[in-house]
């Protein structure tokens, strides 16, 4: 199972020089992605700014969105641009992870309707093809990706969700949880997979808080109950998830790749690049 990491744009107050140390250290430490997660309405950087900065200071990990929120902006061909300039920045480095949502202020924020978002997503991926592949509503918009598409992959798990990935993408992220779970979750999803006439296997995806560290569990907490405030007391539950120990995320590791995970996503809560070391230590160097 491949390991990647995220790259703590959602941490407030985090330093550019901290965020560009920390893409350079995980691409040297052998994580095999790094992504990003998609806020507007939060002291947080812009997805695809920040993963066009690591794409500059690295030369090997993916950069992955997980996940990008597509539906927020009003305008797919100029996300199709940026996506693209990105992945040729990158070399074709870059993984596209999609959600619908659940934060109606980001919406409000950029004048979208919340809504109608899951179906501004399975239409804007359609025309995201379209336009990198040249058929946009508008001929010439470049550049085109490196590999002449890029590679989707769903998140979100309500029905739609899980449907919008079965239909579209190279399989599917999930939020998190326990192994014993995702087990049943990759079964649930491989179904759908097999009703949408696919083929091949699904690659399967998840992602897990950790806070290894002296002052891990309040650094899990601080910024837990932060980042999901707008879902009230459900905060307080996530924030206890976070992994704070070496010993639990090493058996967390071995618990996903035993359920059928093929990529397990580590977000850190701290934007200390030094965090990368106790995390590469702990499930890359045994």
């Amino acid at each position: 199972m491949d390991i990647g990491v995220c790259l703590p744009i959602g941490v407030p107050g985090a330093a550019g020089s901290q965020l560009i140390e920390f893409a350079r250290r995980a691409d040297r430490l052998g994580f095999s992605s790094l992504t990003v997660t998609d806020r507007v309405v939060y002291d947080s950087y812009d997805s695809i700014v920040a993963l066009s900065a690591a794409a500059a200071v690295t030369t090997r990990i993916k950069l992955v969105t997980a996940v990008l929120l597509p539906a927020y902006r009003p305008s797919t061909v100029e996300l199709a641009k940026q996506l693209a300039s990105l992945d040729r920045l990158s070399e074709g480095r870059l993984v596209i992870g999609v959600s619908a949502g659940m934060r109606e202020d980001d919406y409000a924020a950029t004048g979208t309707g919340f809504g109608t978002r899951g179906r501004r997503l399975d239409t804007m991926l359609e025309e995201l093809r379209e336009v990198w592949a040249g058929k946009g509503p508008v001929p010439g918009v470049g550049p085109q990706p490196v590999n002449g598409d890029i590679p989707v992959w769903g998140g979100g798990h309500s029905p739609a969700g899980l449907r919008r990935a079965a239909r579209h993408a190279i399989g599917w992220i999930s939020p998190g949880g326990p192994p014993q779970r995702f087990a049943d979750q990759v079964a649930g999803f491989r179904a759908l997979w097999d009703e949408e006439g696919r083929t091949g296997t699904p690659r399967m995806g998840a992602n897990c808080y950790v806070a290894l560290g002296p002052d891990g569990k309040e650094h899990a907490r601080e910024h837990m109950l932060s980042y999901y405030a707008y879902m009230g007391k459900m905060a307080e539950h996530l924030a206890a998830g976070a992994v704070t120990e070496a010993d639990t995320l090493r058996a967390l590791v071995d618990g996903y790749a035993a359920a059928g995970c093929d990529e397990l996503f580590l977000l850190p809560v701290t934007a200390d690049p030094g965090h990368l070391d106790l995390l590469a230590d702990a499930v890359l160097r045994r």
